[in-house]
């Protein structure tokens, strides 16, 4: 599975047709569409749903069917953490930047926490806004992410991380009144904090905000064991780097996506999604009998790559 492999940004779409990935076409030529789509079909998906496909395609994988998945749970689960039967929510610390267009949600990665950093505001918050002593619990996952639990944020709808970052976040702000009150009251506790006034004495930005998503009590299987997700198309989609994100594309192709057309030529059965911002698209290997294997030595069909990324 690709994640972010493409994109609204009408500077990707142009890249995209100058972008040659081989490997891709002559892949897509040998595998047919499932019909499954996740987040829409045929370019009828829905850029604003809180989940973007890839995460419901996973999603999906563990058998949860709706659109809100317990993503916080699992991360839990993933870093070696029981989430029990408590209720998480994905805690991401971010810098919310305002401009003459509205407030903007940089990348994390922007802020260079270093692990003591990020567990000490951690600890503030924990201290502040989701005391243990009215039923709060978090969790620190990485210096990038931690998570909180409490029975109030059980089924509680908001956008992902991948929906608000670098992005204005009016559209995104969740509906929910126990989330836009938590979102609130992070961004009073942290304004001016001594650690942001030592942070800007640094030179650095302030974490001045902390993001609340993927809301939920542990449910669902695990991914199959052999499942692939290479997500480096993320940080250049992310943060709209359209020369890394054409790179990352190339590296890609020469790497996993012609490993999986030698073993489509092979006979292998494969399966291939790829997800951009509406939907999430799976093409897998039809068994092909003696004759059609002897035609795709000869005459390999090769399908048109921007006419299958345009689409997600």
């Amino acid at each position: 599975m690709i994640p972010h492999a493409g994109s609204l940004d009408p500077h990707f779409e142009a890249a995209l047709r100058e972008l040659e990935l081989p490997a891709l076409g002559r892949l897509l030529g040998l595998l047919t569409p499932t019909g499954a789509d996740v987040g829409g079909h045929a370019g009828d998906g829905d850029e604003h749903t809180p989940c973007p496909p890839h995460e419901l395609f996973l999603a999906r994988l563990r058998g949860v069917a709706d659109d809100h998945p317990p993503l916080a749970a699992w991360r839990l689960r993933a870093a070696g953490q029981s989430p029990d039967t408590a209720a998480w929510a994905l805690l991401t610390p971010v810098h919310f930047a305002i401009g003459t267009e509205g407030v903007t949600a940089m990348d994390p990665s922007t802020l260079d926490l270093d692990e003591a950093e990020s567990r000490a505001f951690l600890d503030l918050l924990a201290q502040t806004v989701f005391p243990a002593a009215e039923g709060w619990r978090t969790a620190w996952l990485a210096t990038n992410e931690w998570a909180v639990a409490h029975d109030d944020l059980d089924g509680l709808a908001a956008a992902s991380p991948d929906r608000i970052l670098n992005r204005g976040i009016e559209t995104w702000m969740p509906t929910a009144r126990r989330l836009r009150t938590l979102l609130h009251e992070m961004q009073m506790v942290l304004h001016e904090h001594p650690l942001n006034q030592a942070r800007e004495a640094r030179g650095l930005r302030p974490l001045n905000a902390a993001w609340l998503s993927g809301c939920g009590r542990d449910r669902g299987g695990e991914l199959p064991a052999d499942l692939i997700v290479d997500d480096r198309l993320r940080g250049p989609q992310m943060t709209g780097d359209l020369y890394r994100w054409s790179e990352a594309w190339k590296v890609l192709d020469q790497g996993p996506v012609a490993a999986a057309l030698r073993a489509a030529q092979q006979g292998e059965p494969v399966r291939l999604t790829l997800s951009g911002e509406r939907i999430a698209r799976s093409w897998t290997r039809v068994p092909a009998g003696s004759w059609q294997r002897l035609k795709e030595r000869f005459s390999p069909p090769t399908a048109s790559v921007p006419a299958a990324l345009e689409v997600l």
